[in-house]
Formats: structure tokens, C-alpha cells, sequence
């Protein structure tokens, strides 16, 4: 099976993205800090589900389309960009104040809440548009891959498991932290108002981002 060498160079690796702003760091503590815990813990099964899915599509040889296929990797590359404005506006125009106890309200009467479905369909969705979680399964966990070691594909699914473990991880910890911030907001309107647009312009500027982008590499985070 995998070497601990291997182990270690993908914890290194997933430590890295996990660790550096990216579109699914910034939906689950808008998520936490907007509805709470439970809600950014929700969203984060969601992340998980399509990290999921990346891996199985890696070991499958079915991701491998976004390396002999640009034109794909750009259109969900947009299509994502496109996702997180969406994601942008909403934070901005929503007019949702966090109250103590974990949810949103207007200032005028009851806000929008999103139900345990839609919390995990729209972390699921975050993920699957970030088109660098694929190319990270094709380019770079084969780099940990000994041929001398069995076979490739259980290979490739032991380190992806790893990787996937070590984000959902560190995403929980960034949850639970985010998730505390609730009370403090709920208890101050005029800061809940600044962090709806300070979140609204984080999510459009990693929108810009991923959208610029040229590299086809990793360099957007998870």
C-alpha cells in the first residue's frame, strides 16, 4: 500500500490548500456565522460529498477529462466564478442580521434560513465548481503513487481519503470557531451589517480569482 512518506507529502499538501482562502473556507464561515454551527457543519458534509466525488471520478480516469479537455476545465471554471457572485449578492442583498441562537432575521422581520438541504446542496456545489479539486486528484496525489506498491487506483483512493480527512478536519475546527461569532454579532447589528458586506466582497473577489486565472494548476484553495 502507500508509503508513510506518501502520507505525510499529502497531509503536506492538503494542510496547504486547506489552510489558504479559497471558495469553500469562505461558504462555510459565512454559512457558521450566518445560521451557526450546525448550519457550517452542514454545509461542510456538503464540501466533503464533493470532495467525494472528485476522487471517485479521479480513480475512475474520469477527471483526467479537464487535462485533454481545456475547454471543460474553463467552462466550470466560469461556471464556479459565476456561482460565487451569485453567492456575493445574496450575502450583500439579503439584509439578514445573525441573532443569538444561531440564525438570521431582517431587521424589519423574519430573514431567509436555508434548510439542512439546501446548507448541504450549496457546499456540495461550491466544491464541485472548483475545478482545481480535480486537477489536484490528476496532477498531483499520482505524484505519491508507487508503482512497486500495488495498484494505482486503491493507491490514489487511500491518499485522496487522507486529503479529504485532513480538509473536513480543519474545515470543522474553522467552523466551530466562525460559529462563535454569532452571538457576538447578534449582540452588535451595526457589525452583523459590515460582516454581510465584508463576506459579500471576500466571495466576489475569490469569484475574480478563480475567473482570472490561468495556471490550471492548484493555486486556488479548497
Amino acid at each position: 500500500m502507500v508509503s508513510t512518506g506518501a502520507v505525510i507529502g499529502v497531509v503536506g499538501v492538503a494542510l496547504g490548500m486547506v489552510l489558504m482562502p479559497g471558495p469553500n473556507m469562505v461558504h462555510l464561515v459565512s454559512r457558521s456565522v450566518a445560521q451557526g454551527r450546525r448550519a457550517g457543519l452542514i454545509a461542510l458534509a456538503g464540501v466533503a460529498a464533493g470532495f467525494a466525488v472528485y476522487l471517485l471520478a479521479a480513480v475512475a480516469g474520469l477527471a483526467a477529462v479537464f487535462a485533454v479537455v481545456p475547454a471543460l476545465y474553463t467552462a466550470v471554471k466560469f461556471a464556479g466564478a459565476a456561482y460565487l457572485l451569485w453567492l456575493a449578492w445574496q450575502a450583500v442583498r439579503s439584509g439578514a442580521a445573525v441573532v443569538p441562537g444561531g440564525f438570521a432575521a431582517r431587521a424589519e422581520g423574519a430573514g431567509r434560513v436555508e434548510g439542512a438541504r439546501r446548507l448541504f446542496s450549496g457546499g456540495l456545489v461550491t466544491n464541485l465548481l472548483n475545478p482545481k479539486i480535480a486537477v489536484l486528484y490528476v496532477s498531483v496525489l499520482p505524484q505519491f503513487v508507487d508503482p512497486e506498491r500495488g495498484g494505482a487506483a486503491a493507491q490514489s483512493l487511500v491518499l485522496g481519503l487522507v486529503q479529504i480527512a485532513v480538509a473536513v478536519s480543519v474545515n470543522a475546527l474553522i467552523v466551530v470557531s466562525a460559529g462563535s461569532v454569532a452571538g457576538f454579532l447578534g449582540r452588535r447589528p451595526g457589525w452583523a451589517r459590515v460582516w454581510r458586506y465584508l463576506t459579500g466582497t471576500m466571495l466576489a473577489a475569490v469569484a475574480v480569482r478563480v475567473a482570472a486565472d490561468r495556471s490550471g494548476g492548484v493555486a486556488v484553495a479548497g
